[in-house]
């Protein structure tokens, strides 16, 4: 059973950074992929960012060039690095990771970009 832990949102002002870590309890190298999506109020979960096994990563349009996936295998840990925060980046944000085939997530944290 995977478990994964997100951590580090909380509330920012526009234009500032934040950086999003996501704990695992397995071996984060055995993971096919590592994923973020998020889900503003009133709207549905939507894709972030990803990060595959073989290090290549994608983003959605609203994010890319401001957002950043990355991992350490070291610490089974992996991070969503936020610049240039906008109050449409309002959410909860949730990682998640395929294992074996099987999708799992964390509980999500809160973050709050206010103007």
């Amino acid at each position: 059973q995977v478990q994964l832990v997100e951590s580090g949102g909380r509330l920012v002002q526009v234009g500032q950074s934040l950086r999003l870590d996501c704990a695992s309890n397995k071996v984060i190298d055995s993971f096919d992929q590592m994923v973020w999506y998020r889900q503003g109020p009133e709207k549905q979960r939507e894709f972030v960012a990803v990060i595959f096994l073989t290090g290549r990563t994608n983003y959605s349009d609203s994010v890319q060039g401001r957002f950043t996936v990355s991992r350490n295998a070291l610490n089974n840990e992996f991070y969503l690095s936020m610049d240039n925060l906008k109050v449409e980046d309002t959410a909860v944000y949730y990682c998640g990771a395929r294992y074996r085939g099987v999708d799992y997530w964390g509980q999500g944290t809160q973050v709050t970009v206010s103007s």
